[in-house]
């Protein structure tokens, strides 16, 4: 029974904050690691542990989350993820040795997993069925916000406080969302009382979806199959979800209901799914090293630069709900929101080296216009069809799919930019000869601006050709970021296809149906 008046809207900001923690806390330590790496005495390498240690334990849980709130109740289980979440915080805040935050940020990694799809179920149970769309789209801003200035929030604290400050910011969002839940939040039926456990498929779970995320964070850091862990890790990886998916469907408590695939709208929009994690957090990876690494502007800057295109999405984003209630097809503007993605990708891939703030406006505006046109109605077309204790497995899922598709995308295109920089520089140094005359002109033309700055002429030699061999690199390296956008962008396109295999409904119709 949806609620009404000012308890629908209290409940509505209590999950949109719950869930926004969550998602923040994805992004908003990658940029603290130098600080976290010199004040605990670790190497960079092991810091890293600290990020990849919640993606791992975060994509394990989501899958689970449908059944844990079922099992437990929707409410027990929100409620207690947000508590543990909030005192796992203070713990990662409060952590004296590396071995310490990495353990803390897993139970952190736990405990939000269990907050996003919930929220999501929770909002679905909320609004009336004429409304969702409108709900989803609240709940999208979050889900597409929060990675974007995970990094600029946790840039900013580092830069005017301390690392720790990134966790202990959590506990009075995180005490004020438990308290809310508690006091509005309608309690749901407890299923599992009686109920057996499949233990086999917890564990089998666990160990597949947390080595295939492990092999995605550490792969490329690791030189893939070059080390033997990760090649232990891909097997086990097959193997395990090989041996879970059998579990599944044959035992008749599964962790994981493989039946809802039966329904076409949503086995379509897990792909889309994935594919939309491709393009959020890709771009979202690709940008800020482009601008920190290459223009050099700080994490603040870079934060400044993708606020505008933020707003856009969060502008758009009640039109895109009162778009689905009153009718408009979701493949329509999920056909759209691709297009204007693509034009995004497209637009970035012509960047330079001289590329400034005022360069980044429109096609950051137009991704955000885009990502609003994308996230809700790839939602509804995947849960859509789902009835009852089914929308909580789908929402689970589904978003399992687009973390994936993420940690897919940003390994895919970390591996590419490496790959086509060594590409991009062969092709260059092919132009790095004395009968090249633009070559010479800019290697005599450094070798007389070291000379006019008092160098000797063998020191002024070597300079240009330390020059010539940054210029070199730098090029090499914009051309590889520019590849990658292209990338990006069509992947994209190629996604459109995938929307029109969901049956043609209307968003209203398709929301409504799943109550």
């Amino acid at each position: 029974m949806a609620e009404t008046g000012i308890k629908k809207w209290i409940i509505t900001i209590t999950v949109i904050t719950a869930s926004l923690l969550e998602l923040i806390d994805t992004t908003i330590v990658n940029v603290s690691i130098p600080q976290i790496q010199g004040n605990l005495g670790a190497t960079i390498t092991d810091a890293a542990w600290v990020v990849t240690g919640y993606s791992v334990a975060n994509v394990i849980i989501l899958p689970m989350s449908g059944w844990l709130g079922s099992f437990f109740g929707r409410k027990n289980y929100f409620l207690t993820s947000i508590i543990v979440f909030t005192i796992a915080s203070f713990l990662c805040g409060n952590a004296h040795s590396l071995s310490e935050l990495v353990m803390f940020r897993i139970l952190q990694g736990l405990a939000g997993g269990g907050l996003i799809s919930t929220a999501q179920a929770i909002l679905l149970e909320t609004w009336p069925p004429n409304q969702v769309g409108t709900a989803t789209a609240l709940f999208g801003l979050g889900a597409i916000v929060g990675p974007t200035i995970g990094p600029t929030i946790g840039g900013y604290i580092t830069d005017h406080a301390a690392w720790r400050w990134i966790f202990y910011v959590n506990i009075p969002v995180g005490a004020l969302a438990a308290t809310c839940t508690y006091m509005f939040v309608r309690a749901t039926p407890s299923d599992g009382k009686g109920k057996p456990i499949d233990w086999w498929g917890i564990g089998l779970l666990a160990v597949a979806v947390g080595s295939l995320q492990t092999i995605l964070e550490k792969g490329e850091d690791e030189d893939w199959f070059a080390t033997p862990y990760i090649t232990v890790l891909t097997v086990t990886a097959v193997f395990g979800l090989l041996l879970f998916i059998w579990r599944e469907l044959s035992t008749e408590y599964p962790i994981i209901n493989f039946k809802i695939m039966r329904h076409r709208s949503f086995s379509a929009g897990m792909v889309t799914s994935f594919i939309l994690g491709v393009g959020l957090y890709g771009s979202t990876f690709v940008f800020p090293v482009f601008c920190q690494g290459l223009l050099g502007f700080s994490a603040q800057q870079t934060g400044e630069i993708l606020f505008p295109g933020g707003m856009f999405t969060i502008v758009m984003m009640p039109f895109v709900g009162i778009m689905l209630n009153k009718g408009i097809p979701a493949q329509f503007m999920a056909t759209i929101g691709m297009l204007l993605f693509f034009v995004f990708s497209a637009m970035l891939s012509h960047s330079t080296l001289s590329s400034g703030i005022g360069d980044f406006f429109w096609p950051l505006a137009i991704r955000g216009v885009g990502l609003s046109l994308l996230f809700v109605p790839l939602t509804t077309l995947a849960i859509g069809g789902l009835k009852g204790q089914e929308v909580g497995q789908g929402t689970g899922l589904n978003n399992m799919m687009r973390q994936l598709g993420g940690s897919f995308g940003i390994a895919g295109l970390n591996t590419m930019i490496h790959i086509r920089q060594a590409v991009h520089r062969n092709n260059l140094l092919v132009n790095i000869n004395n009968y090249n005359p633009f070559y010479n002109d800019r290697f005599n033309g450094y070798v007389q601006a070291f000379i006019a700055k008092g160098k000797s002429i063998s020191d002024a030699t070597r300079m240009a050709y330390g020059a010539i061999e940054g210029a070199v690199q730098k090029q090499s390296t914009l051309l590889s970021y520019n590849d990658a956008y292209w990338v990006v962008g069509i992947v994209m396109l190629c996604a459109i296809p995938m929307v029109y295999l969901a049956p043609f409904v209307k968003g209203q119709k398709a929301v409504s149906d799943s109550h």
